[in-house]
């Protein structure tokens, strides 16, 4: 279907929506509900839309160059295209699209692939990376973030530092008084300057200790900073050291661009159990700080995490009110807990199709052995790509002690070579496998839980990840 837009016309939308956001963050300011600096960053990030969500674009080509397949619009409720051909001049920020591009430097390349009948070759895991570019936040959504959540979170952030500052100096019980007004001062009206409002509580009997106190509390970031989804992008890859290896390219090649990094595809203490990467970008010009939150998933999860939506939706919804809030309270503990079921079963799926990873690796492990003869080049050099978002060394050190010991009591063997190993020939063999569970899969905190593969691969598989698991236990 052709694009049936006239010339400007996502100009003329994307101006209108300006209007109406701008008028919308004024009324707040005049209302009261927001300062003048958070309306003063609001109306920035809520201006020249169409700029912005352009920069969003030229953004991705510097990482991925062109896109792979035609733009399309996003439909979020059918997770899927909506078949109208969109010109770079219809783009504009009131809809989300979808764009196809590949990874250049994927680590996992050509690896994974299923055969068919005769010469059909298809690829299980791609270089393809399919990228979500959101609509413009809501501006009502914004407000209620910097007025709600976000601002809850800076109330504590202050008063847990002028907390422990006086108390460093002085006595608990004073701190905890001063703890106390400054929370009922900074409750009464959104206030985002703490230094002013809790040197004119603490008054002259702490007079000594303001400077630190000042100090302390400008590190303290301010509820508007904490806003930083208003430009967003979702890009899902098949694995995990894909998106990591896209996380490094991007800090590589614009370190002076990099807010932020969050990596927690390992991370096995958030309550929901969610695993993804976050980067924060700064997409701004002459100074001015824009910043663009670039999420990064793997398919398989992305799946489950649709199907928790809902739940997320209604824990948002609910966090934000003022009334009630024992019931609201327990409605998001009920949603978190459900969320993390949910994503349990998430990261499951995800170990086993890596687990099917690693039985197409052993399959080719006595042609590897066979093309390596003479010239002494594996197949598998440089693969996976070693990454520095990785385990500590610790983790690696204690694993390959074990692993070791378990090839040297024939725990693990091969039966199928096509010649005799060596112990060091299996040794090597192993130790790649085991590099590639590390780095491809997400260790997980239950017990009960295992690769139900009684191969090689899953009894590997299992191996590495009860290490993995015995390791934190041990640690945290």
């Amino acid at each position: 279907m052709s694009s049936s837009y006239s010339d400007g016309y996502a100009a003329d939308l994307a101006a209108e929506h300006d209007r109406k956001n701008q008028e919308a963050i004024a009324n707040a300011r005049a209302s009261g509900r927001i300062n003048d600096e958070a309306a003063e960053y609001l109306s920035e990030l809520y201006s020249d839309s169409l700029d912005w969500f352009r920069e969003v674009f030229y953004f991705l080509g510097k990482c991925f160059g062109a896109p792979k397949a035609p733009v399309m619009r996003y439909d979020y409720a059918t997770d899927s295209a909506v078949d109208e051909s969109i010109k770079i001049s219809d783009i504009n920020p009131l809809y989300p699209y979808i764009v196809h591009h590949r990874l250049d430097a994927d680590p996992m390349r050509n690896q994974f692939f299923t055969s068919g009948a005769g010469h059909k070759i298809e690829l299980a895991v791609s270089s393809i990376v399919t990228v979500i570019v959101g609509a413009q936040k809501s501006v009502d959504r914004a407000l209620d973030k910097v007025t709600g959540k976000y601002y809850a979170a800076y109330v504590d952030d202050v008063v847990n530092t002028v907390y422990r500052v006086i108390a460093a100096n002085e006595r608990e019980a004073s701190a905890r008084a001063v703890s106390e007004k400054i929370r009922a001062r900074l409750t009464e009206r959104y206030i985002s300057t703490p230094a002013e409002a809790v040197l004119s509580i603490i008054g002259s009997r702490h007079e000594k200790l303001a400077v630190e106190l000042v100090r302390a509390l400008d590190k303290v970031k301010r509820p508007r900073m904490r806003l930083q989804d208003v430009w967003r992008v979702k890009c899902l890859f098949d694995l995990i050291p894909q998106a990591r290896t896209f996380i490094e390219r991007v800090c590589d090649m614009m370190p002076d661009r990099i807010l932020s990094v969050r990596d927690n595809f390992y991370d096995m203490k958030n309550p929901r159990n969610y695993r993804d990467a976050k980067l924060i970008i700064d997409i701004g010009k002459d100074g001015h700080v824009v910043p663009m939150e670039i999420i990064c998933q793997v398919r398989t999860f992305f799946e489950f995490e649709k199907q928790t939506h809902d739940n997320y939706e209604v824990a948002r919804k609910t966090e934000n009110k003022k009334y009630n809030k024992a019931k609201t309270d327990s409605n998001v503990i009920s949603n978190v807990a459900h969320g993390a079921r949910e994503h349990k079963i998430g990261v499951e799926e995800y170990n086993l199709m890596i687990c099917q990873c690693l039985e197409d690796l052993f399959d080719r492990v006595g042609w590897n052995i066979l093309y390596s003869q003479g010239n002494g080049v594996s197949m598998f050099d440089g693969f996976p790509k070693k990454c520095k978002l990785y385990y500590p060394q610790k983790i690696l050190d204690v694993i390959g002690e074990k692993l070791d010991n378990a090839i040297e009591n024939e725990v693990f063997r091969f039966k199928n070579a096509p010649a005799k190993l060596t112990m060091a020939q299996e040794s090597e063999i192993f130790h790649f496998m085991s590099r590639f569970i590390l780095v491809a899969a997400m260790p997980y905190v239950q017990k009960d839980w295992a690769v139900p593969v009684d191969t090689m691969a899953g009894k590997l598989f299992n191996f590495v990840m009860t290490e993995v698991q015995r390791y934190y236990k041990k640690n945290n």
